[in-house]
């Protein structure tokens, strides 16, 4: 009798327990979206405003805000602002004070691509991205870059750039010619740096970083038009013409 009694007890407060959820659910659900709050993960990208942000949290043709909180629907949200071209990840959620949180992580240009019929930033997983009026990245301006193996080139070239400090500011174009070779643009000079195929990379930067050591320090880098690492242990330069010659 006892046992039944025990059951008893246990099934009339699981269903009161459930009554209670329905009921807390059914009162939350009605409750309305009281603010909107979107969040950008730290980074130097500019490229949304929390006003572009707020345009993709439209539902039912209306933006979400004073919406009961029962009809709004996060996945297809959180879907509309991925599909941003500036969106790396994306989060949308409710908190229970009824405030609709985005949390946005932007995505990170490494370069800016320029070719005749278009110019776009891409990033570090080869995804393409619009320029923007609000915001412009300094990254190295690439020309002759075209197909998607061209991409993944840079994007490996980039990387060993950007792990160096010096080189990470000092190379300001790149430019990959009509020989698949690539020839650097540099901010100290108006001489160029012409690095060949992408073969041997590491070594050619180290014969490039030696170079610019003693280079720098006798004040001698500014007499050369062209400094060339593609030749197998060594540096050749050409000169720039002095005035007479």
């Amino acid at each position: 009798m006892k046992k039944v009694a025990t059951y008893l007890s246990f099934f009339v407060l699981l269903v009161f327990m459930g009554f209670l959820y329905g009921f807390t659910t059914s009162k939350n659900g009605v409750k309305k979206v009281e603010n909107t709050v979107v969040e950008f993960e730290a980074g130097n990208n500019n490229f949304l405003t929390h006003s572009m942000v707020d345009k993709l949290l439209i539902q039912n043709k209306k933006f979400v805000k004073n919406q009961p909180k029962r009809v709004v629907d996060l996945h297809l949200l959180e879907t509309k602002v991925s599909e941003n071209p500036y969106v790396e990840k994306a989060a949308v959620f409710l908190t229970i004070n009824g405030v609709l949180k985005t949390l946005i992580k932007q995505r990170t240009p490494i370069a800016r691509v320029i070719n005749k019929d278009e110019s776009y930033y891409v990033d570090k997983f080869g995804v393409k991205i619009p320029l923007s009026m609000n915001f412009s990245a300094r990254v190295p301006l690439v020309s002759g870059v075209k197909s998607i193996k061209d991409i993944s080139e840079l994007i490996n070239l980039i990387k060993v750039i950007e792990s160096n400090d010096f080189l990470s500011k000092e190379i300001i174009a790149i430019q990959k010619n009509t020989q698949d070779e690539y020839v650097f643009t540099v901010r100290s000079g108006e001489y160029q740096i012409i690095f060949g195929k992408l073969e041997n990379i590491n070594v050619k930067f180290k014969k490039l970083i030696a170079f610019y050591n003693k280079a720098l320090i006798d004040k001698t880098i500014k007499n050369y038009k062209t400094i060339n690492v593609k030749y197998h242990n060594q540096v050749v330069c050409t000169k720039q013409k002095q005035d007479g010659e």
